[in-house]
């Protein structure tokens, strides 16, 4: 008897699933269909009453601890790369945009987006490829010679002209193209960036390792602030990776501690859990500045004061201080609030050129949103409230012209941050399945309340040592990663055959054929990768994206069958729909044989 035959021996039931024809079961297991189209505006308005009009009461006062405890872990999610992001800002606008409008943006638009968002688990911020778009909208005014505040305002008209017409006509419907296949490559993408830039990642400056370096920037700025004599940066180095690492081991230590018996009952194990970053960041900044006070540590960089961060040499705010005009002591004052949208050098032109940069603006609102609220709002996460894809787009597209009007940055949504709200709002059983989810505003008003609130007292924050949230980024990477299936089966390369974890697809499907999947995913994974992380053409790195779903529709169904796809990157339903019926088939041939049919 041969190996193969030994073993179907030795599992008749197997040899009983393997004489079932898989692809008759559900003759179109697999296939992805569009949803009907709701023209004319009644997607639009139907999102809205079926969402934010349904269910707004209920999302409101729904307030407990965990409300308390998960607001406070946005607030911190969101205050950093805010800051970051501003910094980067200033420098690749030369201020016209910077920390203190980029605060402004995320706690305005946070707040706004609590109280009239359809999709209230979704979280708004400031994002890479965004970023490059505005840069590449400044580098053009300047190469056409027109303000960029103004610029940027028509820009921002046009974009939200977009937004509007692509809501009005439900062609958001589109984005649902997407299956799990898009979206974990999505999510992997972006979580590896936060877990990248947490330790010190190869395409950046920044990163816990990177202290090592003695040619890293953050020494050269102490140099200069306390001496050569005086500084170590071997000493600044390890403190900063000693606190780095241990505040991240310090929450997941804290979170464990919900399912185990330590702590004197369930409630406190309860506190611990949702209070574990919140507790592991005072923690650590408070064993730095009273541990080791002479030890310098980056910190977090906020502004000075509340006002525009453009300042300005003269009345009519055209040079900025100090880099254009050394030789006065002071600015003159800042730039206005408001941009002045008819100052473009006489070149009116510009009004209607700005119609060309926003449609590129306006596809990564497009894609940045659609794929995150898909990833969000998938069913696997069992959310009950509904979407409101066209809703969101006017919503944002209404945000981002005002942000555009006042010189702010666009913001869309954020994934990280929003898988980090969505998990912390979730309770699961002992096999990670979805029991239930807190649907709530109330921690997106509260933690972006608090980012607004900051601007009061910015002098506190500088307190909190920057290795302390690299930490809590890593963690947020870190905690990400067991909920996206692609990293799961690419575990499963290393991982003992016979001690896979049972699924459906590892207990109907070849091994060969799943690792097959994995390699078609790592393929794309590395191509949206690569472009990412490659600054001349970064910003094609959500068009890169969008290229998974029609290599999910067209090219994969020429490498695997239906049935295979639906069992991987199937939704919940369906999956069971097959095994359902499929279990039917082989009772019904069981039953047959003891019959002597």
């Amino acid at each position: 008897m041969s190996p193969r035959d030994q073993k179907n021996h030795e599992d008749p039931q197997k040899v009983k699933l393997s004489q079932v024809p898989n692809a008759e079961i559900i003759p179109d297991a697999g296939k992805v269909y569009l949803d009907p189209a709701r023209p004319w505006g009644k997607g639009l308005i139907q999102d809205a009453r079926t969402t934010v009009f349904t269910h707004f009461v209920e999302e409101m006062t729904n307030f407990n601890q965990r409300t308390v405890a998960v607001s406070l872990l946005m607030f911190i999610t969101v205050i950093a790369p805010t800051l970051t992001f501003g910094a980067v800002y200033g420098s690749n606008t030369e201020f016209h945009i910077g920390a203190v409008e980029t605060i402004l943006a995320t706690a305005w638009m946070g707040v706004f987006f609590s109280f009239f968002s359809g999709m209230p688990m979704v979280i708004v911020g400031s994002t890479g490829p965004v970023l490059i778009m505005t840069t590449v909208i400044y580098d053009l005014s300047k190469t056409i010679g027109v303000p960029f505040l103004p610029f940027y305002a028509w820009v921002s008209v046009w974009t939200f002209v977009y937004t509007t017409v692509t809501a009005f006509f439900d062609l958001t419907r589109y984005v649902k193209l997407a299956t799990r296949f898009t979206d974990d490559i999505f999510a992997l993408l972006i979580v590896s960036i936060f877990i990248l830039n947490a330790v010190g990642s190869p395409f950046g400056a920044g990163g816990l390792l990177r202290y090592l370096d003695p040619s890293n920037k953050v020494h050269s700025d102490f140099v200069d602030e306390v001496g050569e004599a005086e500084y170590s940066y071997l000493k600044t180095a390890l403190l900063s990776i000693l606190i780095g690492f241990a505040t991240t081991g310090t929450i997941f230590t804290f979170r464990g501690l919900k399912s185990s018996p330590y702590l004197c009952n369930q409630t406190v194990r309860d506190s611990v859990h949702d209070f574990a970053v919140t507790i592991a960041v005072i923690l650590w900044s408070v064993v730095k500045q009273v541990g080791f006070p002479s030890v310098e540590t980056e910190q977090l960089k906020v502004p000075d004061a509340f006002e525009p961060t453009y300042a300005c040499c003269t009345a009519d705010c055209t040079t900025y201080w100090p880099d254009e005009c050394p030789e006065l002591s002071a600015p003159y004052g800042t730039r206005s609030w408001f941009a002045k949208m008819f100052d473009l050098n006489g070149k009116d032109y510009a009004i209607v050129a700005a119609a060309g940069p926003a449609l590129l603006a306006f596809v990564l609102f497009y894609l940045d949103n659609g794929i995150t609220w898909h990833l969000i709002y998938s069913p696997r996460n069992n959310l009950q409230h509904g979407d409101s894809y066209n809703w969101d787009l006017f919503l944002n597209g209404f945000c981002n012209l005002i942000n555009g009007l006042l010189g702010l940055p666009w913001l869309v949504a954020t994934t990280v941050p929003c898988i980090v709200h969505l998990n912390n709002l979730t309770e699961k059983d002992k096999d990670g399945k979805v029991l239930k989810v807190q649907e709530t505003r109330l921690t997106y008003f509260f933690s972006h309340l608090l980012v607004g609130m900051s601007l009061l007292f910015l002098s506190a924050m500088k307190q909190i040592p920057m290795p302390v949230l690299l930490g809590v980024f890593l963690f947020m990477g870190l905690s990400s990663l067991g909920g996206i299936d692609f990293w799961k089966r690419f575990l499963m390369f290393f991982q003992q055959p016979s001690l896979y974890a049972e699924t459906p697809f590892t207990k109907y499907m070849k091994l060969s054929r799943i690792h097959m999947y994995t390699i078609a995913q790592i393929v794309f994974f590395a191509g949206v990768f690569i472009v990412q992380n490659t600054k001349a053409i970064a910003i094609a790195f959500p068009f890169m994206t969008l290229m998974c779903i029609p290599g999910r529709l067209w090219l994969l169904p020429k490498l695997f069958e239906g049935w295979e796809l639906m069992l991987l990157d199937g939704e919940a339903e369906q999956i069971e729909e097959w095994i359902e019926k499929k279990e039917r088939v082989v009772n019904d041939l069981h039953m047959d044989e003891e019959d002597g049919v």
